[in-house]
């Protein structure tokens, strides 16, 4: 902890200055190189390089470093180093399973609690979803686009530990998006949108049941799709 010294007229006050706060810079900095491929799957993490890099000091990123290793995003191995996690198959099917679970937890509640305006951006997105996708940006628009769809329905719910679990979830997932073959998203589009609607659908009816129905159809067939690629792509 550091302190800054403010003279006033009768007497030295003292007010604290958050390292933390450098280290949550440094933190979203590192995650984010590994969520957009920066620093891609099974690179080895150097402290001292990463500090140059940054510009700061071997502090803040030796504890971002931990947080990442909490998170999954980093493996720490004795004797070995730090490691960007390589997903494999079985990683993305048990993910997809948990993700599963809170989001048919939050469609319990969010038909409930979701609101007009929630149903009438589930509307634009899914009308945004419709757009082909013919390059990296459209890829990145569609992904950017599925993503708030699902947000929607997990803040719909009100419940702010289901969603700190599931962000964390979607680190993992997005890194595996990255480097599945291209094709088997491609192939799934349709029915995607298809899923979608169903889910909305169900949301404005308020059906829970239907919801989670239909999330459990879409996650899973996800899950294999995307499964499927990491297997092809590691074998």
């Amino acid at each position: 902890m550091l302190w800054c010294v403010y003279r006033g007229t009768n007497k030295m006050e003292l007010a604290k200055v958050q390292r933390e706060r450098l280290v949550d810079t440094v933190y979203q900095s590192l995650r984010q190189a590994i969520l957009d491929s920066t620093i891609p799957p099974s690179e080895r993490l150097k402290v001292e390089d990463l500090a140059e890099k940054l510009g700061v000091s071997l502090t803040p990123v030796r504890h971002a470093v931990q947080q990442l290793a909490t998170e999954g995003l980093v493996e720490i191995k004795p004797r070995s180093g730090t490691f960007v996690t390589q997903l494999s198959a079985q990683n993305v099917e048990e993910t997809f399973e948990i993700r599963r679970a809170l989001e048919c937890l939050a469609a319990e509640t969010a038909v409930d609690k979701i609101t007009r305006q929630d149903l009438r951006r589930l509307r634009e997105l899914l009308k945004s979803l419709r757009k082909p996708v013919r390059s990296d940006r459209d890829r990145a628009a569609h992904d950017q686009d599925n993503c708030e769809f699902h947000r929607i329905l997990i803040r719909a719910s009100g419940n702010e530990r289901l969603a700190e679990m599931y962000e964390m979830l979607n680190a993992h997932l997005k890194i595996a998006r990255i480097h599945a073959p291209r094709e088997d998203w491609l192939s799934r589009l349709d029915e995607e949108q298809a899923e979608h609607e169903e889910i909305a659908d169900a949301l404005e009816r308020k059906d829970a049941d239907a919801a989670k129905q239909g999330l459990t159809k879409h996650i899973r067939r996800a899950k294999e799709v995307l499964a499927a690629g990491i297997a092809r792509n590691s074998s």
